[in-house]
């Protein structure tokens, strides 16, 4: 039986899966959990995964979800990965999982965070909220530089000084690549200070094209929705925010 991966791409966890899966060759049946929709909330998915979340997999009888927990499952278990995803030497395996850890309180918390306050949520259904925004740039921000300082740290070209991406580098870059839905001037504002995270974005998108382009070109379409629909709102909102939080500090 083919490896069901129930995934919507807008999710950044589902397409770290989803490109992990492509760039090693794992046949998988996609099948499409619309956010927008509420479809990760009907009976029939709680069965797949009872936290009404995605990305989530069934592999025959075995269900499981968790981004991270998936992929270190398929780099396990699936015949050919490449050591590299999720070495088998265990003190690698220990860093790996530390930048793991790390990114689900602090770049996951930022990001995801300010994409929703300042630009997503109305397709959501939610209000923007600029001050949540504001107060997840801040995550955001100080997640980059440490992943600049910290994690990026060594000769290689991606996380831990690797030479070689790991599962960790997608999980991390995918999450960033959320940032595209944004306004140009917030998007290029945020990461452009930040010219190694740039430069570790590029080499993982060519390290697993072509793949890496198909798997996220859905956020470009979406930004074109946002814009014809919501042109000038999600700006204006978070212009505001920062206009009282630095009030807030005189």
């Amino acid at each position: 039986m083919r490896l069901k991966v129930y995934a919507d791409r807008m999710s950044q966890p589902s397409r770290a899966v989803v490109l992990f899966c492509k760039s090693n060759g794992i046949d998988i049946e996609e099948v499409k959990i619309d956010l927008s929709k509420r479809q990760h909330l009907t009976p029939e998915f709680r069965e797949i995964n009872p936290m009404k979340q995605v990305p989530a997999i069934v592999d025959g009888r075995f269900k499981l979800f968790e981004s991270h927990a998936i992929m270190i499952y398929l780099a396990s278990v699936f015949p050919g990965v490449a050591d590299h995803w999720y070495p088998a030497d265990v003190f690698k395996r220990a860093k790996i999982h530390s930048v793991l850890d790390w990114h689900h309180s602090n770049l996951r918390h930022g990001a995801h965070t300010y994409v929703l306050n300042s630009t997503l949520g109305p397709a959501l259904g939610q209000s923007l909220n600029p001050n949540a925004a504001a107060e997840a740039e801040k995550v955001l921000l100080a997640s980059l530089a440490k992943i600049e300082s910290v994690w990026l740290k060594g000769n290689g070209r991606f996380l831990l000084g690797s030479s070689q991406p790991s599962i960790a580098d997608l999980s991390l870059v995918c999450e960033i690549m959320q940032l595209e839905v944004v306004d140009k001037k917030d998007h290029d504002r945020i990461l452009g200070p930040h010219k190694r995270v740039l430069k570790w974005i590029d080499d993982t998108k060519n390290a697993t094209a072509p793949h890496f382009d198909e798997v996220h070109s859905i956020l470009l379409k979406v930004k074109e929705k946002l814009k014809k629909k919501h042109p000038d709102e999600a700006k204006n909102n978070i212009q505001s925010s920062r206009k009282t939080s630095l009030h807030s500090k005189m």
